[in-house]
This record gives structure tokens, C-alpha cells and sequence, in this order.
């Protein structure tokens, strides 16, 4: 995929343009933005992934808009799972609902930021040393089997990393929030507010479940001007998201298996590409394995729309069906809160 530095240029002006437009928007008004609000934003960011995905189709080919659309839409299923740890952050520091916005749009272009060394770090070792794959391989099927034999967690605890501790140990912070402000002076001295602590906990929290999604979206795709695309498009939706199916995560019940499958899948997708392009001189004298089969990014796309899809209608007929039994218990038809899939609850 030859991308020019034309190309390279424009893009990163048209997402960092939409960015910047997106942070004076919560700039200006700090609110809890309704439903309507963000499936707004949601349908006009997809819709800019969608539209993005048949540009690469006609300048590049569907091989490659292929490999975008598997890797946006893992990147956003994965960004899902992201949004219960960040529910849990919320709660954790109190943060007020109209400053939640705020808190997030900022994480979210860290996170952007952070992915994008992690994504040019990760081009450059499978640049120089092929049988990375194998590690990267390992790493996405010893990571599925540890999120399927945990499966969904009833511990609503979040616990702080270690660089979030060691900046509430070294830097005073005050009390109380204090608007967007990250830095105030009381006195004669500078203190961080609980703002920036929680933009902290958000940026190296994602930064964490990069360790896993990058891994992943290699595994769909070797470009990085794809894999850098498909993980902005798939950041950039996450805030309305988080607002607009805040309450719907408890039901996604059998997130977490799903996603286990789907990191299964790619890292099984990664070692049969090691095998066909082995270099390793103790494994077939060094030379690649042809018989092993190569999965075409059309079988990787599909698979992965099977796995979300499957997760997702068992997830909700599931739930459907625990709520249902529960309120027949309690003697009671089942009820819906109307605000409970507007805004996450506290």
C-alpha cells in the first residue's frame, strides 16, 4: 500500500480539525449531552469510518478496505470493553456528569496521541524482525483465555495503576473540582485538581488496553496508515458512546467471551502467518511453511461480524431474560428506567 506523504499530511489534518472542533464544542458548554445529542455525533462519526473504508476501496482496493473495516470494527468492539473500566473511574473519583465530557474528550485525545507511538513502534519491529508475529500471536491467545476464564467480573472496584499513584502521592491535589481546571493556586501554592487525575486515570487506562488492541488490529492488517485510521475512527465515537449505552454495558453479559473469541481468532490468524512467512532457522531449516493456510481478510471480516453480532443478540436475550425472571419473582412486570440508557448512573 503505497500511502504518499500527501495523503499522510491530509488525514492527520481532517482528524485533528474534527478533534479540535469536538473540544470547543465541550469547551464552550460543559453539559451532559442527551440522547439525541450523541447519536448524532455517533451516526456522523461511523458514517465517516464507513465513507473513509470506500475511499481506501477506490484508491487502494477492497483488500485493503477490507483490512480497514475488520480493524475498526475490532478496535470498536474492543473500545467497548474499555467503557466499563472507564464507568468504574467515574465513580471512583465522583466526577460531576456535566464535567464528564470534558474528562473524556481530553483521555481521548491522549489515548490518540499514545496509540500513535505504540502503532509506529509496532510497525517498525515487524519491519525488522518478521517472527514478532508469533510472539504477537501468543500474547492475543494467552490474553483471550485469560478473559474468557474471568468472564464478566461482579468487582466494581477500580484500582489506580502504578503512575496514578505515584502522582497522588508527589503532587497535592485539592478536594474538590474545580470546572475543567487541571492546575489552581490556593495560597501561595499550585495543586492539581481531581481533573487532572481523572484525565490521567482515563489517558494510561486506555493506554493499557493498547497493549492488547494493537497486537490485534496488526494482526488483521500490516499497514500502519490503516491501523493508525481504523484506531482514530474507532476513538473518536467513544465519548458519545460512553454516554449513549452507559447503562446498556451491564447487559452486554457476555462481553467479555466474545471478545475472548475474537482475540482467539486473530491470534490464531497471526501464527499461521508466522508459519507461512517463517524465518525461524531451528523451524523447517528456516524456511516457510507453504502447506500452512493463509486467512483472507474476507473470512477474518465476517468471522468478526459473526463473532460481535452472536455476542451481542445473546447478550440482550440473556439479560432480557434474567430481568424478566427477576421481576416475576418479586411479583412485578418487568420495568425499564427511561434514563437508564441515556446516562451512566451513579
Amino acid at each position: 500500500m503505497d500511502v504518499t506523504p500527501l495523503v499522510w499530511w491530509v488525514t492527520i489534518a481532517v482528524a485533528t480539525g474534527a478533534l479540535l472542533v469536538d473540544v470547543a464544542v465541550v469547551a464552550r458548554r460543559p453539559h451532559v449531552p442527551s440522547m439525541r445529542e450523541c447519536t448524532v455525533y455517533l451516526v456522523f462519526y461511523v458514517s465517516l469510518a464507513v465513507l473513509f473504508g470506500l475511499f481506501i476501496w477506490w484508491d487502494f482496493g477492497g483488500q485493503y478496505a477490507g483490512e480497514f473495516y475488520a480493524g475498526w470494527l475490532t478496535e470498536y468492539s474492543l473500545s467497548v470493553d474499555n467503557l466499563f473500566v472507564f464507568l468504574l473511574i467515574m465513580a471512583n473519583f465522583r466526577v460531576p456528569e456535566r464535567l464528564q465530557q470534558s474528562a473524556l474528550m481530553v483521555g481521548i485525545i491522549i489515548a490518540i496521541v499514545l496509540r500513535g507511538l505504540f502503532i509506529a513502534l509496532g510497525a517498525a519491529v515487524i519491519n525488522s524482525y518478521a517472527w514478532v508475529f508469533y510472539i504477537f500471536g501468543a500474547f492475543l491467545i494467552w490474553t483471550a483465555w485469560k478473559l474468557a476464564r474471568e468472564g464478566e467480573s461482579d468487582d466494581d472496584e477500580y484500582e489506580e495503576n502504578a503512575l496514578l499513584k505515584f502522582v497522588e502521592r508527589r503532587f497535592p491535589a485539592t478536594s474538590a473540582f474545580h470546572g475543567t481546571k487541571l492546575i489552581v493556586r490556593e495560597g501561595s501554592k499550585r495543586l492539581v485538581t481531581p481533573m487532572f487525575i481523572v484525565i490521567l486515570a482515563l489517558g494510561t487506562t486506555d493506554l493499557l488496553f493498547a497493549i492488547d488492541s494493537i497486537p490485534a488490529i496488526y494482526g488483521l492488517t500490516k499497514e500502519p496508515y490503516l491501523v493508525l485510521t481504523a484506531n482514530i475512527f474507532a476513538l473518536m465515537g467513544l465519548r458519545q458512546l460512553y454516554f449513549l449505552i452507559g447503562g446498556l454495558l451491564k447487559r452486554l453479559v457476555y462481553l467479555s467471551i466474545g471478545l475472548a473469541v475474537l482475540l482467539a481468532f486473530i491470534g490464531v490468524k497471526l501464527i499461521l502467518h508466522a508459519l507461512h512467512e517463517n524465518n525461524l532457522p531451528f523451524l523447517n531449516g528456516g524456511q516457510p511453511l507453504h502447506g500452512i493456510p493463509d486467512i483472507p481478510i474476507s473470512v477474518s471480516l465476517g468471522a468478526i461480524v459473526l463473532i460481535l453480532g452472536v455476542t451481542t443478540v445473546a447478550s440482550l436475550v440473556t439479560s432480557a431474560r434474567d430481568r424478566a425472571a427477576a421481576a416475576a419473582e418479586a411479583g412485578q412486570m418487568p420495568t425499564i428506567d427511561p434514563d437508564e440508557d441515556d446516562h451512566p448512573t451513579w
